[in-house]
């Protein structure tokens, strides 16, 4: 794993884990899968160690990732704030990110902070953060290596299917010939490749296949039809009755028309912000750079930001935003 020179050494991270007895596991709110399989890896692992591990996510486990073995490790944080001798934040950018876990936290311990992001703010006590790997499933998987761990099949299944989901099924920039490593020894380890496969990319409730048609009867073009972006209300979302987790993955389809450049997906929340998700398909484009100025960030490919403003004032602020930036080298 390379080093960085901002980040704590994995012998130090691994002596406070194993040092630790009572330890959180935790991730972003409105978890992808990276962060889903991540947690529950490192969860099992844990407890192969003897642990006492706990693990929280402001969402719990939403149904759609219910594929993924030992899925019920992951609950809503505690009502009653518990303390832990080590909290393990993973593919978390920012603190605030984790959400209501932080409410359910008496006493963290260590804060330890393992993620991929470039916009990391290396929040916690030790911060292992590697931008180059396209997902901290493979950061995990080697560190995990390092540790000498055993990849039972549960453990390599939950790694796999972060680095799968968080690499679009290793076509991503980033996925390089160290992810197929990773993944062709994950496999060694008892991935079902097919099976997995078909529960993560070919199993979807009807309402997401209902909200996908609504964005591509109401995407928008605009700055020359570069930029493609859809708008989900609070009361489509009522009408349509779909959860939060149907959203994952309907901001690539406006990607993927030709001649656009930057996609657009503007969600209105119910707390007065917009939640905006971005993805660029040209290398120029650093779609994290224009979410920073929103308090946002991610990748140079795919960021995101929660707004304060109506779905209207914070769409144009995007679209103004992002038509700079595409015009700047036009």
């Amino acid at each position: 794993m390379p080093a960085r020179t901002t980040n704590h050494e994995l012998a130090t991270i691994l002596s406070v884990l194993r040092g630790a007895e009572n330890l959180l596991v935790t991730s972003h709110l409105r978890p992808d899968g990276d962060a889903l399989g991540s947690t529950i890896a490192c969860v099992l692992w844990l407890r192969s160690l003897g642990k006492k591990v706990t693990a929280w996510n402001e969402d719990g486990l939403p149904d759609k990732f219910s594929y993924l073995p030992c899925h019920s490790l992951v609950t809503f944080p505690s009502v009653k704030p518990l303390s832990f001798d080590a909290v393990v934040a993973l593919d978390c950018s920012t603190r605030s990110r984790l959400g209501k876990v932080l409410d359910g936290i008496a006493s963290p311990g260590v804060f330890l902070n393992i993620d991929h992001h470039v916009s990391n703010q290396r929040y916690g006590d030790l911060n292992y953060v590697d931008p180059s790997a396209p997902a901290t499933g493979q950061i995990l998987f080697e560190f995990l290596q390092y540790a000498g761990a055993q990849f039972t099949p549960e453990i390599a299944t939950n790694l796999y299917a972060a680095i799968s989901t968080d690499t679009g099924s290793f076509q991503y920039a980033g996925t390089t010939s160290r992810t197929f490593e990773a993944a062709a020894s994950l496999i060694r380890s008892g991935v079902h490749v097919a099976e997995l496969s078909q529960a993560i990319y070919a199993t979807q409730p009807l309402r997401r296949l209902n909200l996908l048609r609504h964005a591509l009867n109401y995407l928008e073009f605009s700055c020359g039809d570069t930029i493609a972006s859809f708008s989900l209300s609070m009361a489509d979302v009522r009408q349509l009755q779909i959860l939060p987790e149907d959203n994952e993955g309907i901001i690539d389809h406006l990607r993927s028309i030709e001649g656009v450049l930057v996609a657009i997906f503007f969600e209105e929340l119910q707390d007065g912000k917009v939640r905006v998700s971005l993805r660029s398909k040209d290398p120029r484009i650093d779609v994290c750079k224009i979410c920073a100025q929103f308090g946002g960030g991610g990748h140079p490919a795919a960021s995101g930001a929660r707004v304060q403003g109506t779905l209207s004032s914070v769409r144009q602020q995007f679209l103004i935003a992002v038509c700079h930036e595409i015009e700047s080298f036009a």
